[in-house]
């Protein structure tokens, strides 16, 4: 949480592109992914990057794998500091192909997270199946980040595809849809070589009008990260960010890293001018 001490920087200091709000934000969202923090480092992470971090996830099926006191004090953790904190979408499909989606969804409830990810990029899932599981778990209080698309290699996003699901997630109760990139950033959105289509990128936002601020783009890799906020501007939502990479992707934000500080101040300027 941000400390009184942050007023000794001027806030064209703190925020060149005086564009970033304060939390809950709807836009501008960025969602973390967790592979294996310790307490300690998560503690630590929360005092430092908490302002910065909106969706936390705890990535694939580790939920499973920590000590349960730990993943109770984690989960209470991230909601004292104002987070959604979710278990990843693989830990969702593999608990729906071995018993059901309702047990899944009781035990999710009975930790405490408060958001969930549910996704059909490793086993697929009908669309009856996905709708009655986003609706169930949005009916529960659970803030629903529905997943689109394949984990597996060579995936490639189609726009109609993407679109149509976008309006469909929404339909029945999720919050929002995530575009999959995987924590490598080379399926989806992304080529073999991590590289984005901007020009494709232009044709989802404009298909999707309104829309567009309800969809949150996995983006690994700072390039990736970078393209995205040049491209759909710099409170565009993005996901699967490294723990160690919070801090650097507000500052591209915000224009407090070289790849962004000139276009930020030179943009803000010539508004300011017109």
């Amino acid at each position: 949480m941000r400390g009184n001490e942050t007023a000794f920087w001027p806030e064209s200091w703190m925020d060149p592109s005086f564009q970033r709000t304060t939390k809950p934000r709807r836009t501008g969202l960025s969602m973390v992914i967790d592979k294996g923090l310790g307490l300690h480092a998560f503690q630590d992470l929360l005092q430092l990057s908490s302002p910065y971090v909106d969706v936390y996830k705890l990535g694939f099926g580790t939920s499973a794998l920590y000590p349960l006191d730990v993943l109770r004090a984690k989960i209470s953790l991230a909601r004292e500091y104002g987070i959604e904190i979710m278990p990843g979408g693989t830990f969702c499909e593999v608990a729906c192909k071995q018993t059901s989606f309702d047990t899944y969804l009781e035990r999710t409830l009975v930790l405490g997270y408060n958001a969930i990810e549910i996704s059909d990029g490793t086993f697929p899932f009908s669309r009856e199946e996905r709708d009655r599981m986003i609706s169930m778990a949005a009916e529960a209080g659970l803030t629903v980040y529905a997943e689109f698309g394949k984990k597996a290699e060579g995936f490639t996003a189609e726009l109609d595809e993407l679109v149509g699901t976008l309006e469909a997630d929404l339909q029945a109760g999720a919050s929002y849809t995530i575009v999959e990139a995987r924590e490598s950033g080379n399926v989806g959105i992304f080529n073999q070589c991590g590289e984005v289509d901007d020009a494709f990128l232009r044709e989802v936002v404009h298909a999707c009008g309104v829309k567009r601020d309800k969809l949150i783009w996995e983006a690994p890799q700072k390039n990736q990260q970078l393209a995205l906020l040049r491209t759909l501007g710099y409170n565009v939502n993005l996901g699967n960010i490294a723990t160690t990479d919070i801090l650097s992707v507000e500052a591209l934000r915000r224009g407090l890293r070289g790849d962004t500080a000139f276009e930020v101040i030179a943009e803000r300027s010539k508004n300011s001018c017109g």
